[in-house]
């Protein structure tokens, strides 16, 4: 789609420098755009291509007009109006209403006629799909799921029994929900499989990557609230609820029974173990584990950053040594205060 950078400040509240009829078609970097695209600076880091740029126009802040040689967008949050810039520039494809022929389709599931149901999709008994949803090639939805209006599931995504999932949604290919939870109960050394009867509820606006899995609920369900957004690789236990606006990034896990608050930002390779309660507003740094409940808002980190090998190694013998360490300076302590104590009695 193209647009003229007139049309793009009034339609995004931008203050415009430059030639308001340039057309412009497609987004780019500043070191790759042409005088056809759009290109944006948010991170300082990138700041050394904006005098070279040649960009049609960038989206940025005002600080950093003073350096751009080509016309400028002007935005306090450079970042997100980017975003929306660019689903201007090249919107989603419409569904295509009607249901591919090799589609298997239960008698009692409820279509609407603007969705489109893609090559192999199988969908169960009592499932519905809402208006311009899009059910993609393999998927399969199970008996009584819920799909919301102008929600996308890409391909091969898995949606088992009861699960429900809001209005425009993504879901990305090879994603599993509704999974039955990990749930098993020790008995003389083996162990009996707990029913996993709650389902999967998930709001509106939810993105969720690749080869995600989230989990049934052992009796109540799993929910994931409202624009929530989720990375490729993520794991969601059974009975967790994660609170709205919160981002999790791949590899990200979420043990059983956990409540993760609103607007949180999860990195990559996060943890955080079962039934902990985290508030909202709270970040964990890349690969930190969490072992207890947070109450504060805030940032959060534990890791230890990789290293040279042999260093690594050297480390590694001390850690196992700090017990020891720790012991021998307790003794040191205790007899430093007894010859104090001796040499006061003296």
């Amino acid at each position: 789609m193209s647009a003229t950078l007139r049309e793009l400040a009034d339609e995004f509240s931008c203050r415009l420098y430059g030639d308001p009829d340039r057309i412009v078609t497609r987004v780019g970097t500043l070191s790759g755009a042409g005088p056809d695209a759009v290109s944006f600076l948010a991170n300082p880091l990138y700041r050394a291509h904006l005098a070279s740029t040649r960009a049609g126009a960038v989206i940025l802040a005002e600080r950093d007009r003073d350096g751009c040689p080509t016309a400028c967008l002007v935005h306090e949050r450079p970042y997100a109006t980017y975003a929306r810039i660019a689903a201007h520039l090249h919107p989603a494809v419409a569904s295509a209403a009607g249901v591919h022929p090799s589609a298997v389709i239960a008698a009692s599931a409820r279509l609407a006629p603007s969705a489109e149901i893609g090559a192999n999709a199988v969908i169960g008994a009592g499932s519905e799909v809402g208006d311009a949803a899009v059910v993609g090639p393999g998927c399969v939805l199970g008996a009584n799921v819920s799909v919301g209006a102008a929600t996308r599931l890409v391909a091969r995504v898995t949606l088992l029994d009861g699960v429900r999932i809001g209005a425009r949604g993504i879901v990305h290919a090879g994603a599993v929900i509704g999974a039955d939870g990990f749930g098993f109960a020790p008995e003389g050394g083996q162990w009996v499989k707990i029913p996993q009867v709650g389902s999967v509820v998930i709001g509106d606006d939810v993105e969720i990557g690749a080869n995600t899995t989230i989990d049934r609920g052992t009796i109540e369900d799993t929910v994931i609230e409202d624009g929530v957004k989720l990375d490729n690789l993520v794991q969601i236990a059974h009975n967790v609820r994660v609170g709205a606006h919160t981002v999790m990034a791949g590899t990200a896990a979420i043990a059983g029974s956990t409540k993760i608050g609103k607007r949180c930002m999860i990195a990559g390779g996060a943890a955080v173990i079962n039934s902990i309660v985290v508030c909202d507003d709270v970040t964990l740094t890349v690969r930190a584990v969490v072992t207890k409940d947070i109450d504060k808002p805030g940032v959060y980190s534990g890791l230890f950053p990789a290293e040279e090998a042999a260093k690594w190694r050297r480390d590694v013998a001390r850690f196992r040594r700090l017990e020891e360490l720790a012991a021998r300076v307790t003794a040191a302590e205790q007899r430093l205060a007894e010859l104090s104590k001796t040499k006061k009695d003296e």
